[in-house]
């Protein structure tokens, strides 16, 4: 609930009689007028002044002389970190890490200018993998989810710069991002940090994969990783978030698969070694049920089905059946799991995921032989009725929730 509905429909609870004045008016009480925007508008000031100032000093970079360009730098770090640390301890949290993450992004830029100056940015990676430091440095500093945020997007661009323009892997910079923000993250858990955590180290790992220019399929061995670190977190709506990403990576995967696995030549290129693979994989799989065994969540082990190496066998209409009938596991674990929980976001969530199977399956079955005005027409009424049925069994179990909770 906020203080805008109570504002807006609270007046017509007390006319209906469902609520009195005075209870209207304590309501509105615990909520008090939001002074974010109000709050915000300092920071918005000095980020405009801010850019101001530097586009001005853009236009005019390459005629200032050396000592003044590392003066306007250090400067503007300067004003940037000493105003956010004024306006934090003084309570006005919102502007003052605005300004320390503005002061980030400075640092950042700081280094990059002046590597251009020195001419090091094309041989040295120490300067890009100090900025994603000092942003983990300034997360724990000021323990700020702004902060985590916007250092997991630092070292995911530091990454990306060290492998596409450096030809390089920066693997202290995955080691610090993994070490750094994921014990931030299992300290103080949190759903949107989880989320942007194992986007961040997916991308790190994608990076470590084609610079390695090893088989794509190994990219799952650490994204498992990140999984299962979900597995052993407490807090279940952080351990949710962070095992998403993977989650969505895998079936993504394995739908592919599905769609394009009669190319043998596409399947042989997904093949590493049969057993360092599985070995590989099977380590995590029973480090990732001991977790869930411990937290009590062994239910959700059938989202290893995803990771079933289906693309070892030789490809062909079978091995797209068979990677068809993974999908239909899955997602219907995940609808008898989300009936059991009554989790209406998740029966949600499982109903797309099995219309969508139904739709691939539907597509790869029938398309070659069946008449194209039929295979719309059949496909449309098959769609309708499955939604229909699935909508049903969701009205039924949040009903059911209702009356349990009465």
């Amino acid at each position: 609930m906020s203080r805008k509905l109570l504002e807006t429909d609270g007046q017509e609870w007390v006319e209906k009689g469902i609520i009195t004045p005075e209870q209207h008016a304590r309501l509105l009480a615990l909520y008090p007028l939001d002074t974010h925007a109000i709050g915000l508008l300092p920071l918005l000031g000095s980020l405009l002044v801010g850019l101001s100032a530097l586009s001005l000093v853009a236009a005019n970079w390459q005629g200032l002389p050396e000592l003044l360009r590392l003066g306007l730098l250090l400067g503007a770090l300067a004003a940037a970190y000493t105003a956010g640390d004024y306006f934090y301890r003084r309570g006005n949290d919102q502007v003052g890490l605005g300004l320390v993450a503005l002061g980030l992004i400075l640092f950042g830029a700081s280094i990059i200018l002046t590597s251009q100056l020195y001419q090091l940015i094309g041989y040295d990676l120490t300067g890009l993998l100090a900025w994603a430091v000092a942003g983990m440095a300034l997360t724990w500093l000021y323990r700020s989810r702004l902060l985590f945020l916007l250092t997991a997007i630092i070292s995911g661009v530091v990454q990306g710069y060290n492998t596409g323009q450096l030809g390089a892997f920066s693997y202290l910079t995955a080691a610090f991002t993994a070490l750094g923000l994921g014990y931030y993250w299992w300290r103080r858990p949190d759903a949107l940090t989880g989320a942007v955590l194992a986007t961040g180290l997916l991308w790190q790992s994608a990076l470590l994969v084609s610079y390695l220019h090893i088989k794509l399929t190994w990219f799952f061995v650490p994204a498992m990783l990140i999984y299962t670190l979900g597995d052993w977190q407490p807090y279940r709506p952080a351990a949710r978030a962070v095992q998403g990403p993977p989650l969505v990576a895998a079936f993504l995967f394995t739908l592919g698969l599905a769609l394009f696995g009669e190319a043998d030549s596409y399947t042989d290129t997904l093949r590493p070694p049969l057993l360092a693979y599985l070995a590989t994989l099977g380590a995590v799989l029973a480090l990732s049920l001991w977790g869930k065994q411990r937290r009590g969540r062994l239910s959700s082990a059938t989202d290893w089905l995803l990771l079933l190496p289906g693309f070892y066998f030789q490809g062909g209409l079978a091995l797209a059946v068979a990677t068809l009938v993974v999908l239909y596991a899955y997602s219907g674990a995940v609808l008898v799991r989300a009936h059991q929980e009554q989790n209406q976001d998740r029966i949600t969530l499982g109903t797309g995921l099995f219309i969508l199977t139904t739709a691939v399956a539907y597509f790869k079955l029938t398309w070659g032989f069946m008449d194209k005005s039929l295979f719309f027409l059949v496909g449309g009424l098959l769609l309708l009725a499955l939604w229909w049925y699935l909508r049903r069994r969701a009205s039924r179990t949040a009903a059911a929730s209702s009356s349990q909770q009465v």
